[in-house]
C-alpha cells in the first residue's frame, strides 16, 4: 500500500489548520440525553465548546440521535481525544 504524502495539501493550505474551531457530530441512542452530554464530554477534555452550534437530528424512527457540536482546540492530539472520548461513552455508537 502506497504511504499518503499531505506535505502537498500543507504547503496549500488545504487539510485541518490548529488552532481553530471544528465540528464533531455523535450518534448514538435517544434516551441518552446526548444534546447534554457530548458537550459535557469535550469539556471533560479540556476542550471550548461553542454551547451556541449544538444541533440535534432524530433517525427517522426515532431510535437514534446525532448531535452535532463545534469546538475549539489547538492541535490535532486534542482533536483526536475528543473523537476517543466520545466513542467511548457507551451510549454513542459513532462519531463524525
Amino acid at each position: 500500500m502506497q504511504e499518503i504524502d499531505f506535505s502537498q495539501a500543507k504547503k496549500e493550505g488545504k487539510g485541518f489548520q490548529f488552532p481553530g474551531e471544528f465540528e464533531i457530530t455523535a450518534l448514538g441512542d435517544a434516551s441518552a440525553d446526548l444534546p447534554r452530554r457530548v458537550p459535557q464530554i469535550l469539556e471533560g477534555e479540556g476542550l471550548h465548546v461553542l454551547h451556541e452550534t449544538v444541533s440535534q437530528r432524530a433517525s427517522r424512527e426515532g431510535k437514534f440521535l446525532s448531535v452535532t457540536v463545534s469546538f475549539r482546540c489547538d492541535n490535532r492530539e486534542q482533536y483526536d481525544r475528543a473523537h476517543a472520548a466520545l466513542r467511548a461513552d457507551p451510549a454513542i455508537r459513532y462519531t463524525l
